[in-house]
């Protein structure tokens, strides 16, 4: 398995690394890993039809109103 070095990153963003790390369970290297996996799963060419594949998937669907459904939630 390969090696990548990162220089310069802020004390911020290690920091905000360090979080969501620690939110998801995962050690730092484990986020940042897994932060870089997704970012090239797909290229932009394979995520264009993605979502033109999910355009026409719900199109002419009628959706109900997400906001309506909480209140009704809410109040019981």
């Amino acid at each position: 398995m390969s090696e990548l070095l990162v220089r310069g990153l802020t004390a911020e963003t290690i920091e905000r690394l360090k979080t969501r790390a620690k939110q998801h369970g995962r050690s730092l290297q484990g986020e940042v890993k897994l932060i870089l996996e997704e970012a090239v799963r797909f290229s932009l060419a394979e995520a264009e039809g993605i979502a033109a594949e999910w355009k026409g998937r719900l199109a002419g669907l009628t959706l109900s109103d997400s906001a309506e459904l909480l209140r009704k939630d809410r109040q019981r």
